[in-house]
């Protein structure tokens, strides 16, 4: 999965650090990245890949970010893209879903995780109490409020994924309206007073109206495209196995044989992973 890049170790825990020359630099645009291209090799870029100007700029505006460390690489986050206009040989803007396809698993996972920090570093410029500016805070990674005193850190969101089984048949959907037109398993975020195994129920009866029963817990992965933290559980049908789909939520939602499932694994996606050991008739026993 995204982030299994061992023997390479992410290292989150912020410490305020000088960006140096050879640092790496994540500039985002929306849903874009600014990327490093050399002989078809993917990279973030460094500091001595912007040129002077944008170097000046990146000194004077004050808007550089120390992200995380991936052993002794260190990852800095610039926060306004508006200063990269003309760029220089060897960079180009490039989707996260673009990235997920073409680059290597240790870029994507840390792409990821810097766009979890750049959208959250975005939605909180002002506080929520009373709207005004928000500081970051030097010692830790937290923003506060300077006039209330509100303290705002990274928000996770947990979601669940749903892979649900019937002897040699799963459940895949598809999303509606989405870029991601693949089959994927079903997913939906944990609401206030829910446990994840109640999500895995309700989400299963709201987008294909079936019950499900045996959840179990099978692993978790970081999502930084959406700030989730997803889980993953495995489930049986429970009685009937007639599919009401949610058209809002979903284009398709279909029961899948095993053998079906065998060139659908991207060893990219926690979904993913959990649809070949589907496929390799390894699923977690059901607890007593």
């Amino acid at each position: 999965m995204i982030q299994d890049i061992t023997p390479k170790k992410l290292y989150n825990e912020y410490l305020p650090r000088e960006l140096t020359p050879d640092d790496y630099i994540a500039i985002f645009n929306d849903n874009k990245m600014l990327i490093k291209e050399t002989e078809s090799v993917l990279s973030f870029p460094r500091q001595t890949d912007l040129g002077p100007v944008l170097t000046a700029a990146l000194a004077a505006i004050g808007q550089v970010r120390y992200l995380f460390r991936i052993d002794q690489e260190r990852y800095f986050l610039f926060t306004d893209h508006q200063f990269v206009n003309e760029l220089l040989p060897g960079l180009r803007w490039m989707k996260l879903s673009e990235i997920r396809t073409q680059a290597a698993q240790e870029l994507c996972y840390a792409a990821y995780t810097a766009y979890h920090l750049y959208q959250w570093y975005g939605n909180n410029r002002f506080c929520g109490h009373c709207a005004s500016p928000t500081l970051a805070d030097t010692a830790e990674r937290m923003l506060y409020c300077p006039a209330c005193g509100n303290r705002i850190y990274p928000k996770i969101a947990p979601a669940i994924i749903a892979a649900v089984t019937d002897g040699d048949r799963i459940l895949l959907t598809k999303y509606a309206n989405r870029e991601y037109k693949r089959y994927a398993l079903i997913a939906g975020f944990t609401e206030i007073g829910e446990t994840a195994e109640d999500t895995v129920r309700r989400e299963v009866m709201e987008e294909a109206g079936i019950r499900v029963k045996n959840i179990r817990y099978y692993k978790s992965q970081p999502w930084g495209i959406d700030g989730n933290l997803l889980l993953g559980y495995f489930a049986q049908l429970d009685g009937s196995d007639q599919i009401t789909m949610d058209t809002n939520e979903l284009a398709a939602a279909t029961w899948v044989s095993r053998e079906e499932l065998k060139d659908m694994d991207d060893s990219f996606s926690l979904t993913r992973e959990m649809m070949r050991v589907f496929y390799e008739n390894r699923v977690p026993m059901a607890t007593v």
